[in-house]
């Protein structure tokens, strides 16, 4: 009988294939044909069996058929083909099942065609519920395919693969929808997947529609008609929908339409190199748009879908910059990013793009890799998640933005996208680099700052150094100066790492007395200071080194090196008494603790983990386990002073505890900013040469020289702002009990115009600020750090909003934000820059905060009614007209010459100029007159007036310039100098001086001695040292005083020119006061009666002052 079949068999494929290929199967496959499979297959399947066979092969091993025969209890088969080896049934049974089928038998076969080549072949007996619905030819083709992807991982065995058999959906559509499931997921939507699956799978109809949908919205064939089509199916998909009788079904379905509603791009039409669909599937969300998600989410969101890995990318704004981390958290990696992402919208504060952040997964179970597999795994991965990204990013080509081929766009143009390294990444930029390269980004190597070409920040040491300039301003606030003077530190770190190896190589008065990282302990309880400095050093330069690498014969009596795995560890006397601890014995983990609650000058650290919490929190709210066992509270802290070089190393109630026990630390995202920094000046400096590069006027070779040769004056443009933050925060903190209310009413404005979240910022309640304030605590740096940030995005928002970005006179402004070399060079291709917008609101948001204080241009929106770009117009007339930035520079000189509350009182004082000019210019409408133009005008009559107004002055004001002068020029600076910071105090009276001498056509300086004489004459300089005396607080306070000086400047102004209109003798100013009085002497009478009254009150009365003020401006109009 098998004879007899198999010649048919032979027969039939001559027949069917032609002679000669009818015989070459017979001869090759004929033989391998088992008895079995004779007698349970008749020859036309044979047939059709031994084609699937040919075509298998080492790289082709798979083949399925999916049909139906009268064989078995049910009509339904799969016969799956596999070359050189079986399946197993464990692997392939939830593979069918979950594509709805159920199996009940299997005939197996093996084909050995030789001796070193067989053919497996199943043969699975299935039925389908709904078979009565099944039209078999209609989904084969499909199903097929998708089992062949499930089994070779392509596409992922779940539930969701039932929609191929119920809905009819292709593999690749079925990804779409398992895309946006494992998006929900990472939101937290409180449905399991298998019950998602199970929901989706029931309303497969609905299924389809809402692919349909997605295929309407971004096909690329769009009109009228596709659009009207896809109207249309929205009104059957919400009918569909309203019939579900379920509530969590519903909201299941629901859900799922709404993500495709929020979906702005996807990359699901574009083609790889080779023609064939990507691997992978993005999706662009407006996160607005997806439901029932908490407060303070992104902007914008990407999220990558692959069998390999999962991705998503946070942006709080367009224009937003964060690192790419290989995340070790599956369930919830969009939770980990979000919260880096916040984190990052704060720490990037300081410069042009705002925060964002990206993480991804490996799902390739990664214990069975060694170091090299895995390596490369993370790096396949992360190329895919890079590629995925830029796949939804929009282009330049020349100065034209151009979307992503094949892709249909639902939001405006959106062509800045900046990674940078991160936790398990870190050197990864050059690889981020090549595919900017290879999508020809217009960025190009400024993608990923950092690469071959960029600025090395371990080798420039600037995240360390920009901590010591936060570093430096706490001990300048301690009168020490440590450049002159030595102080103790302990460390968290070791020299091998960047930021605490650069940082412990700073200055050799630092004395080490011990350190710790991940492996030893370091002790030095009486350091050389020099030798130990220059041993840091040679450790640092060694292209690697623990502490063990430390030269043991430099280490003072009773330190020593210990490992971390020790069981325990003998404290030495020495060790005792310079670090204050009691015991004799102590394992690693508790000799940690006692380094860290060491009574030194500074805890510097430079490592990786959190060290400190708050009591109040637990070790489970800090989340990091691994160290929770050498972990203390911050009231633990004896340290003075506290260097966050690292990230992380406090948590933020942490730091609020220290801080409140007088300890003086910022944050990690104000002292390690420095390295975020330097890497947004090398996008922006990448930027603008890159342009030039693509237009051929510079090589790249020449574009590399030119960065190296401008990179230590980098470095002083990011320290300056280190700097400048370190010393707006610390005279902050100062006056931050006195201005308590004021900071109390300002946490609620941003909590509305910034969506400020107290809870989780850390920030008190009123409650709690009531309470401070009664115990005579204020707000502490940390918490200022945190307020400032939110107001320099607040201002930086609301300046590009407005058209003063595009004013030509803010080129200096921008100019601010590069070296000079390229000033120099480019100056015209800096006007035409990418981010010229960006980069003046941020230059501009952070000169304002930084030289005015937190709560400035909150004072004024609120004392004037006026916009941000208008109260950034008068403060920048206002600055420039004064020179301040030079007054400044003075005041910096005096830094360890006088004491830093002096220094901080020159800057209140140039503060107080600040806000009374600036409101002065907004409340004359003076910026109707251009800004160059008021500069100008303004500044040329302030400059020949300011050497002769220190003359002209009168009461405390007069004492306390005569004061600074002579402190001043007794600690070496010359007079003029001496008088120009002093005068400040005073300047700001010349703006009345300047009005009424431009308006009325007087002499500037005879209007300048009339109108000083006028103050002193008629008592109202006494008026000003009272209401400048006054610190009650609140808002009808402030604006009480506000009031009654503008009546003053109105009076004394108008005094000025009554007194000056009458000027024709041309007498002396003392002559030609007494000559108007003379001629009005029943003023004067009324006036010093009047005084007299008020110099006998006991207190400030506002209400008194109003009305003798009033009755002055009522007798100088009867005259």
């Amino acid at each position: 009988m098998e004879n007899s079949w198999k010649d048919q068999l032979h027969q039939a494929l001559i027949k069917q294939l032609g002679a000669k290929k009818g015989n070459q199967f017979a001869k090759k496959y004929l033989p391998a044909l088992s008895m079995s499979y004779c007698e349970q297959h008749t020859v036309e399947e044979a047939i059709g069996d031994l084609l699937q066979i040919d075509n298998l092969s080492p790289e082709n091993p798979l083949a399925i058929v999916f049909y139906e025969s009268p064989r078995g209890e049910y009509p339904l088969h799969i016969k799956l083909f596999r070359y050189g080896s079986s399946i197993p049934l464990s692997d392939i049974l939830p593979m069918i099942e979950n594509m709805g089928l159920r199996t009940y038998t299997e005939r197996p076969y093996k084909i050995s065609i030789d001796p070193n080549q067989f053919i497996w072949i199943g043969d699975f007996n299935v039925s389908y519920a709904h078979s009565n619905l099944l039209t078999l030819d209609q989904v084969k083709s499909i199903f097929n395919e998708a089992l062949i992807k499930i089994h070779v991982g392509v596409c992922e065995n779940d539930g969701f693969n039932e929609l191929v058999l119920g809905a009819g959906l292709s593999w690749r559509e079925i990804a779409i929808i398992r895309a946006y499931a494992k998006y929900m997921q990472q939101i937290g939507f409180r449905f399991s997947q298998q019950y998602i699956e199970k929901t989706i799978a029931a309303y497969a109809e609905i299924a389809k529609k809402l692919i349909q949908l997605f295929y309407l919205k971004f096909s690329l064939k769009q009109n009228t008609a596709s659009k009207n089509k896809m109207a249309a199916l929205e009104l059957e998909i919400q009918a569909d929908i309203d019939a579900i009788t379920s509530l969590d079904e519903d909201h299941i379905i629901r859900y799922f339409w709404s993500l495709i509603k929020a979906t702005l791009r996807t990359n699901y039409f574009q083609l790889d190199a080779h023609g064939k669909p990507k691997n992978y599937l993005s999706f662009k969300l407006h996160t607005s748009k997806v439901p029932d998600l908490p407060p303070g989410q992104p902007l914008y969101e990407i999220f990558v879908y692959s069998t390999e890995f999962e991705g998503i990318h946070l942006r709080s704004a367009k224009v937003a910059r964060g690192g790419i981390r290989w995340s070790d958290r599956p369930e919830d990696f969009r939770t980990e990013v979000l919260g880096l992402m916040k984190a990052q919208k704060v720490k990037n504060s300081v410069i042009v793009p705002s925060g964002a952040k990206g993480g991804f997964i490996l799902k390739k179970s990664i214990s069975m890799l060694d170091r090299e597999q895995l390596k490369q795994e993370v790096i396949h991965c992360y190329q895919s998640f890079i590629r995925g990204l830029l796949d939804l990013t929009d282009n330049y080509e020349n100065d034209r933005v151009v979307p992503p081929p094949k892709t249909v766009c639902y939001d405006d143009a959106d062509p800045y996208l900046v990674v940078a390294a991160d936790k398990g990444t870190a050197t990864f930029s050059d690889i981020a680099n090549a595919i900017s390269k290879e999508f020809k980004f217009w960025l190009g190597d400024a993608f990923a700052s950092g690469g071959s070409a960029g600025y090395d920040h371990k080798k420039i040491g600037i995240t360390a150094r920009g901590a010591w300039e936060s570093i430096k301003r706490h001990f300048r606030e301690l009168d020490v100066n440590i450049e002159q003077q030595d102080f103790t530190v302990v460390g968290i770190g070791d020299m091998s790492g960047d930021v605490f190896g650069n940082g412990l190589t700073y200055t050799p008065h630092g004395l080490l007395l011990a350190a710790f990282d991940h492996r030893h302990i370091f002790l030095d309880p009486k350091p050389d200071g020099r030798k130990s400095f220059e041993e840091r050093q040679r450790l640092f330069n060694l292209p690697t080194s623990s502490w063990e690498d430390f030269n043991p014969k430099l280490i003072s009596k009773g330190g020593g090196i210990y490992k971390r795995s020790s069981k325990s560890i003998t404290i030495t006397p020495e060790v005792k008494k310079a670090l204050a601890i009691a015991a004799d014995s102590l394992t690693p983990n508790e000799l940690i603790r006692e380094i860290l609650k060491a009574p030194v000058d500074l805890l510097f650290n430079g490592g990786i983990g959190t060290y400190v919490k708050a009591s109040t929190e637990s070790h489970a709210d800090v989340g990091d386990k691994t160290n929770e066992f050498c972990r203390i509270n911050g009231n633990e802290l004896r340290c003075k002073i506290v260097g966050e070089g690292g990230n992380l190393g406090f948590t933020q109630l942490g730091r609020v505890e220290y801080a409140l026990t007088g300890g003086l630390i910022n944050t990690d995202s104000i002292d390690n900013s420095a390295g975020v920094s330097c890497s947004d000046h090398e996008v922006n400096i990448k930027i603008l040469l890159n342009k030039e590069m693509q237009q051929g006027k510079l090589t790249e070779k020449k574009r590399n020289q030119l960065l190296t040769k401008m990179t230590e004056e980098v470095a002083q443009l990011v320290l300056q702002d280190n700097y400048n933050q370190a010393l707006v925060l610390g005279f902050s903190a100062m006056n931050s009990l006195t201005y308590s209310g004021l900071y109390q009413t300002y946490i609620k404005e941003l909590e509305s115009i910034v969506h400020l979240d107290r809870s989780v910022e850390f920030l008190p309640d009123e409650k709690h600020l009531l309470e401070r304030k009664a115990a005579g605590q204020g707000l502490t740096r940390p918490e200022l750090s945190i307020i400032m940030a939110y107001t320099k995005i607040y201002i930086t928002g609301e300046l590009l909003k407005s058209d003063l970005p595009d004013d030509p006179y803010f080129a200096i402004i921008l100019n601010t934000g590069f070296p000079s070399l390229l000033i120099k060079s480019y100056a015209n291709s800096m006007q035409t820059h990418r981010l010229r917008r960006e980069i003046i609101a941020t230059q501009l948001s952070n000169q304002i905060v930084n030289s005015m204080g937190i709560t400035f241009m909150y004072r004024m929106q609120i004392e004037t009614g006026q916009s941000v770009a208008d109260i950034a117009r008068a403060y920048i007339i206002a600055s420039k007209a004064y020179q301040i930035d030079d007054v400044h520079q003075l005041i910096d000189s005096l830094n360890y010459k006088v004491t830093v509350q002096t220094q901080y009182e020159l800057l209140h004082h140039v503060r107080q100029l600040m806000n009374l000019a600036t409101r002065w210019f907004l409340h004359h409408r003076r910026l109707e007159g251009g800004i160059a133009n008021n500069i100008a005008h303004y500044s040329q009559s302030i400059s020949k007036l300011e050497k002769s107004i220190p003359d002209l002055m009168a009461g405390v004001t007069k004492e306390y310039l005569d004061k600074i002068v002579s402190q001043f020029v007794g600690i070496g600076l010359s007079e003029e100098a001496a008088k120009k910071i002093a005068a400040t105090r005073a300047m700001y009276t010349v703006l009345n001086v300047v009005e009424v001498a431009t308006q009325n056509k007087f002499d500037l300086g005879r209007t300048a001695e009339v109108y000083f004489k006028v103050g002193s004459t008629f008592s109202l300089v006494w008026f000003r040292d009272q209401i400048g005396s006054d610190s009650r607080e609140g808002h009808w306070n402030s604006l009480a005083r506000l009031s009654l000086r503008d009546e003053l400047d109105n009076l004394q102004r108008r005094l000025t020119i009554v007194i000056l209109i009458n000027d024709q003798k041309k007498l002396e100013s003392d002559e030609l006061i007494a000559y108007w009085f003379a001629k009005n002497r029943f003023i004067q009478q009324r006036w010093e009666k009047l005084l007299e009254m008020l110099l006998s009150s006991s207190s400030i009365d506002y209400t008194i002052f109003f009305i003798a003020l009033r009755e002055l401006s009522t007798l100088i109009t009867v005259e």
